[in-house]
């Protein structure tokens, strides 16, 4: 890893911010988008930049918003990599949201979240904490392969029921769905009985598919030759060099998917689950003319 002085580090709207503290990873997925070309990484994915002055930048900011509003990390770098045990940016930064009064939406794949369930209860508490979780493979095998640096899914899900005992609300991302490795229900049904357990809320879904860009294609074809040969060349015969690159079976997954969320009252609309995830709790609304 590497060190630099950012010059920002909110980004959004007036409802909602973004931030990310570090910029590249060491999970190892080899479907990752964040690997793409187009992001203009000038140093190699695995040296993860370390935003060090990131809750500097992030107090500032906050000093001076006057609307309360959820602040999102975890959108293209991990929160709770590895770096962050000894460096503890995250925590930092949840702290300085919580001396605010913001809120907070955690996106990760790592149960290092369990570290900070003090702060995480502390937040839900008075303001709001959403844990959002991926779940995208639930062959253990399988996952060793294609996620090698983060723990197992079935450890993800033990991480999404302690925050359903803490009162803390859960989004799971489902996504990607590989063609020809996960897109069968064999997969996508104990990932979502696994989520109705944990009685998520929302499970974000962007159809069964993935995406591959200039950057991330050819890691993700280099990982299938060396674990799936022949299976690169099977992409490529149906795909070509797309962008969108939808499961065969999709139309039928998607609606066993609707169909599975539906039943069991869970939100499965992408915009429903981002208007979850933004939502911020009225200062006002529990106040009654007897307070």
């Amino acid at each position: 890893m590497h060190f630099v002085e950012a010059k920002g580090i909110l980004t959004g709207k007036s409802s909602s911010f973004g931030m990310n503290l570090y910029r590249g990873c060491t999970h190892g997925c080899v479907y990752c988008d964040s690997r793409s070309l187009c992001y203009q990484f000038s140093h190699p994915f695995e040296d993860v930049e370390v935003k060090q002055n990131a809750p500097a930048l992030l107090e500032k900011a906050l000093r001076t918003k006057r609307k309360k509003c959820m602040i999102g990390t975890g959108s293209m770098s991990d929160p709770y990599q590895p770096c962050e045990e000894q460096l503890q940016l995250t925590r930092r930064s949840l702290e300085i949201i919580r001396k605010y009064g913001f809120g907070a939406a955690l996106l990760t794949k790592s149960d290092r979240v369990l570290r900070d369930l003090d702060l995480l209860e502390a937040l839900h508490r008075e303001t709001r904490c959403v844990v959002q979780m991926t779940l995208t493979i639930w062959d253990e095998e399988l996952s060793r392969i294609l996620e090698p640096g983060v723990c197992s899914t079935r450890r993800r899900v033990e991480v999404l029921k302690e925050m359903q005992r803490r009162g803390i609300p859960t989004v799971v991302w489902l996504a990607p769905v590989l063609p020809f490795l996960t897109d069968t229900e064999e997969n996508l049904r104990p990932i979502l009985e696994a989520c109705a357990e944990a009685g998520v809320k929302g499970i974000l879904c962007f159809g069964m598919g993935m995406t591959l860009r200039d950057g991330n294609r050819e890691y993700y074809y280099a990982a299938l030759d060396r674990h799936f040969p022949g299976l690169k060349e099977r992409y490529i015969r149906r795909y070509g060099s797309a962008y969108e690159l939808p499961s065969p079976r999709g139309g039928e997954l998607m609606g066993f998917f609707r169909s599975f969320c539906r039943d069991r009252g869970i939100l499965c609309e992408p915009e429903a689950c981002f208007a979850f995830l933004e939502e911020f709790p009225d200062p006002y609304a529990q106040m009654s003319i007897f307070d």
